[in-house]
């Protein structure tokens, strides 16, 4: 687990040195500010908003029977994590799937697809729950919000630094074109690939972390086995795959090379490192 923290910072870290390599490149680092404020608004109010926005996105609805068996189970969870009831919600869809939203462990909400419910016995369900509290409890959301700040800035400045190479090119050198080329092009891929990085090592400490408050990996490993069948079986209809990253599993079909850009790392390793904990 903790390695997996140490991931995310050095990731972060790279990022940042990233987008301050495109300041300095770019030169006026006013247009760099301007990014960063757009960037800014545009993500902390997906951070603020976006479990309202993804639950009516998937037509949740609020489980209030504290006798249903998910929030039984929800509830079992949360007191080994020592955090606060999340609101707990349920998706119509034949998907079996799972994901955790809200800013902060005090606003938070937890919700499965009837898929899932149908799939899973108790304990994988417990192990699940486990891994989106672990989520919730790791402060994620926080975390991929900074990370988009960070790599929406960069995007933004080089989506401008292909225009100004395309209108402005007769005005520069051969070597102020090729840094913009690099700009334009390369550096919005390394950001990506560093958020895909970052959102790969958030799920394996998830999942660590999720097993070591129940100490027993067993019912999440058992779950994810059963997971990456079901997600295959039954490809999600709702929603798109801006929230792929949410869920426990990826919800929609990939295949060839988006499976290399996959927010999730392989399913098949993730098992495979909580059959190797030890509790």
């Amino acid at each position: 687990m903790v390695l997996n923290q140490f991931k995310t910072v050095v990731l972060l870290g790279l990022m940042t040195a990233l987008l301050l390599w495109v300041g300095q490149l770019l030169g006026g680092i006013s247009g760099l500010y301007i990014a960063g404020a757009f960037a800014i608004i545009m993500n902390f109010g997906s951070y603020w908003f976006s479990d309202k926005i993804v639950l009516k996105m998937y037509r949740a609805k609020e489980v209030k029977d504290t006798e249903h068996r998910l929030h039984k189970i929800v509830k079992e969870v949360v007191e080994l994590a020592k955090v606060p009831m999340p609101k707990v919600y349920i998706m119509p869809s034949d998907n079996p799937n799972a994901f955790a939203t809200g800013r902060n462990p005090k606003h938070a909400a937890v919700a499965t697809t009837q898929g899932i419910l149908n799939l899973l016995n108790d304990e994988e369900l417990k192990g699940v729950m486990a891994h989106e509290m672990a989520h919730v409890k790791n402060r994620d959301i926080l975390i991929s919000t900074i990370a988009g700040t960070i790599a929406g800035v960069i995007s933004y400045v080089a989506f401008m630094a292909r225009w100004a190479a395309i209108f402005g090119g007769r005005d520069r050198d051969s070597g102020n074109m090729a840094s913009m080329l690099v700009l334009a092009i390369i550096t919005p891929l390394i950001a990506m690939i560093i958020q895909l990085a970052i959102s790969r090592s958030r799920e394996y400490l998830a999942d660590a972390t999720g097993a070591n408050m129940l100490k027993n990996p067993d019912g999440l490993a058992s779950a994810l086995a059963k997971l990456e069948q079901g997600v295959k079986t039954h490809p999600m209809k709702l929603g798109n795959n801006a929230t792929a990253h949410m869920f426990i599993a990826n919800p929609f079909r990939a295949g060839g090379i988006m499976k290399l850009l996959s927010t999730h790392p392989p399913m098949q390793t993730r098992i495979n490192k909580l059959k190797s904990l030890k509790f």
